[in-house]
């Protein structure tokens, strides 16, 4: 067992969900049981399962809650992609959110492969 919170990919994770709620507040109202739920808890999922792996007592559950937040930070990413092209996002927003994503894909398969080994 470890502390998720010294994990900078946890940081990470949890930053992002803090700038999603904050874009995701802008879109139309009728997004909010759609689009806006499904983009805030993909991002949730992220650091969720990045921390519930953190508790488990072998490096096959850790490895196996980082593959699901690393699905869900895939998921994260095709919502703000289709955000962006529903002109919910501004191309700036969704640039610096992408880049976010990436890096915290990057990430969790560094993690991942470093617990394999």
């Amino acid at each position: 067992m470890q502390d998720y919170k010294k994990l900078t990919v946890w940081k990470r994770a949890h930053e992002l969900t803090f700038s999603v709620y904050r874009v995701s507040s802008k879109f139309p109202k009728e997004e909010l049981y759609g689009l806006t739920s499904q983009i805030r808890r993909a991002c949730i999922s992220i650091s969720s399962n990045i921390a519930e792996g953190c508790g488990k007592d072998s490096g096959a559950e850790l490895n196996r809650f980082l593959q699901i937040a690393l699905g869900s930070a895939f998921e994260v990413e095709d919502q703000l992609l289709l955000s962006k092209e529903l002109s919910f996002l501004e191309s700036a927003e969704y640039e610096e959110l992408n880049m976010h994503v990436i890096e915290i894909k990057k990430m969790l398969t560094a993690l991942i492969e470093k617990i394999k080994s």
